[in-house]
């Protein structure tokens, strides 16, 4: 899945010169924690989040002094060195942006133009979707040999079992380099009958590991 797919393209900005009181405001008129801000060649060279604002507010008790820190302009908050992506990235390789740089969300230039934008949200939704843990259904853990064509076999047989798969991860056997751990999430809300038939095909069901039951 790209980028292009998943992003917010109705992106709402600011200009440099606009007030933080104006930022404030359009953040909790929208509902957003970032504000991409172009200037008048309608450039991305700042963005400021709801944290920025917060540093930059404290709590004063002379309400003058407040009111003139309200009306700053947000040049002198925004932040400058601004990591940005492309329509065309998968998200995979986006959230590892996200996770390395510890960042909210990440601009989305097509040409040097703000087409879009994508939140940690937005990527937590899509893994959601991607994962099928939005749908009815079983989460089924299985260890098999770290070997080529395994999972097409293993895919085969729930194919015969005529279960439907709503998603597979594959993630390494910490344990055991030689081994890999098969995550499907099926349309089934019962598993039981379906957790014997892969053992009678001599699979190693590691989840659901329910009472009574042998892996």
């Amino acid at each position: 899945m790209i980028v292009e797919q998943v992003m917010k393209k109705d992106v709402i900005t600011l200009s440099p010169d606009d007030s933080i009181r104006t930022a404030i405001h359009l953040m909790r008129e929208k509902n957003i924690r970032h504000l991409p801000l172009l200037n008048n060649e309608k450039k991305l060279i700042g963005l400021v989040t709801d944290r920025d604002i917060k540093s930059a507010t404290p709590v004063f008790t002379d309400s003058e002094k407040m009111n003139e820190q309200l009306e700053m302009p947000l040049s002198t908050i925004m932040m400058t060195n601004i990591i940005t992506g492309n329509p065309l990235d998968f998200v995979e390789e986006v959230a590892v942006i996200f996770y390395d740089q510890k960042i909210g969300c990440l601009p989305i230039l097509n040409n040097g133009e703000l087409v879009g934008i994508i939140t940690s949200t937005d990527l937590l939704h899509t893994l959601v979707e991607l994962t099928g843990a939005n749908k009815p259904g079983s989460q089924i853990e299985i260890k098999v040999k770290n070997r080529p064509g395994v999972l097409h076999e293993v895919t085969g047989i729930f194919q015969k079992l005529n279960v439907n798969v709503h998603s597979v991860l594959v993630y390494p056997d910490q344990d055991n380099e030689s081994s890999k751990i098969l995550v499907f999430r099926v349309a089934t809300i019962n598993p039981l009958s379906l957790i014997e038939n892969l053992k009678k095909e001599g699979l190693q069901v590691m989840w659901p590991n329910l009472p009574g039951m042998k892996l």
